[in-house]
C-alpha cells in the first residue's frame, strides 16, 4: 500500500500531504549538503537539524489525537503512525550522522553513549521509539492485543519526556527551542489530563488551558536558568512578561494553544445542526439500539 492511500486502498489527500510533509525536512537537509549550505561543520549541523526534526515530529504525533477532538477531524487518526514513524527515522539518522561525526569508530561511539549522561537518554529513547515502530504494524496490534498494544504505547509519552531532556542537555546556552518544545508538550499532556479527568473539550477547557500552558513554560525557563546559568529566575520571568525586544517561548506556546480556542470555536459554529425529529417520528425500540450502548 503506497503511503498516500487508506486502508481501503483509495487515495488519501491528507495521507499525501502528510508523507510530503514528513520527507521536506530531509529534503531539505540533503539540499543543504549537497549545495554546502551547511557552515565550516556540515555533520555537526546535520546532527543538530535531524535532531531537532526527530523532537518537533514526535510532538506532532502526539498533537493528533487532540487536534482531532479540537477540530472534530476524526481522519487523522490516519497520519499518526506515519508521523509516529517519521520521528523514529530521523532519530535513526541524527545516531548515523553521529556515527560519522566520530569517523565511524564505534567503541568510541559506545564510550560516548555510556560516558555522556544527555547521550545515554537520547540512545535510550530511540531504542523506546525502536520498540515503538516495530510494534506499530497492524499484525502486531493483533499479536499483542488491544490492551497490551495500548499499554505498551503509551510508553511514548516516557520517551517524548527523555528526548525534550536530551535536547535540552545538549543546547549549551540558548535554550530557546527546547522550552519552547516544552511548552508544547506541557499543552499536549494538560489535553490529555482533562481527557482524563472528563473534562469537557470546549472554547473554555481549552482558554484555561491556553493560559496555564504559557505560565508553566515561563516557570521552567526560570527554573532552568536559575539552575544552570545563575541567572535569575526573576529576570526571565520579567522577560517572559515583556514583549519590548522579542518574544518568549511562554508567548509561543501562547498564540499556538489560542489558535486551537479558535478552531475550536469554528467548528461549533460551523458544525451543521442535526435534524430536528418531529412529533410523529417513531421511538427507538431494542432493534434500533446498538448493542454496545454507545453510539455508532
Amino acid at each position: 500500500m503506497a503511503p498516500w492511500q487508506d486502508r481501503s486502498g483509495k487515495f488519501s489527500t491528507l495521507k499525501l500531504v502528510a508523507f510530503v510533509g514528513i520527507l521536506a525536512p530531509g529534503t531539505w537537509l540533503a539540499m543543504q549538503a549537497g549545495f554546502g549550505w551547511l557552515g565550516s561543520k556540515p555533520v555537526t549541523e546535520a546532527i543538530h537539524q535531524s535532531g531537532d526534526w526527530a523532537v518537533r515530529l514526535l510532538l506532532v504525533s502526539l498533537l493528533v489525537t487532540p487536534l482531532r477532538y479540537v477540530a472534530d477531524w476524526p481522519k487523522l487518526i490516519l497520519v499518526r503512525r506515519m508521523v509516529g514513524v517519521a520521528a523514529l527515522a530521523y532519530t535513526v539518522l541524527h545516531l548515523a550522522l553521529y556515527v560519522v561525526e566520530q569517523r565511524y569508530d564505534l567503541g568510541k561511539v559506545v564510550s560516548e553513549i555510556v560516558l555522556r549522561f544527555y547521550l545515554t537518554i537520547g540512545f535510550v529513547a530511540l531504542v523506546g521509539l525502536a520498540v515503538l515502530g516495530a510494534t506499530s504494524t497492524d499484525a502486531m496490534i493483533k499479536r499483542l492485543g488491544g490492551i497490551t498494544w495500548n499499554r505498551l504505547h503509551m510508553m511514548v509519552y516516557g520517551l517524548t519526556v527523555l528526548a525534550l531532556l536530551h535536547f535540552f542537555l545538549q543546547t549549551k546556552i540558548d535554550v530557546t527551542e527546547p522550552v519552547l518544545m516544552i511548552g508544547f508538550f506541557l499543552w499536549l499532556m494538560g489535553f490529555r489530563a482533562l481527557r482524563r479527568y472528563s473534562v469537557p473539550i470546549n472554547p473554555w477547557s481549552l482558554t484555561g488551558l491556553a493560559l496555564a500552558a504559557p505560565v508553566a513554560t515561563a516557570l521552567l525557563e526560570g527554573l532552568w536558568y536559575a539552575t544552570m546559568t545563575g541567572v535569575s529566575a526573576v529576570r526571565i520571568l520579567q522577560a517572559n512578561l515583556s514583549i519590548e525586544y522579542e518574544f518568549r517561548p511562554s508567548w509561543w506556546v501562547l498564540f499556538a494553544a489560542l489558535a486551537l480556542v479558535v478552531v475550536n470555536i469554528l467548528r461549533t459554529v460551523l458544525r451543521r445542526p442535526e435534524p430536528r425529529r418531529g412529533r410523529g417520528a417513531r421511538m427507538a425500540s431494542p432493534a434500533n439500539i446498538p448493542i454496545s450502548g454507545r453510539a455508532a
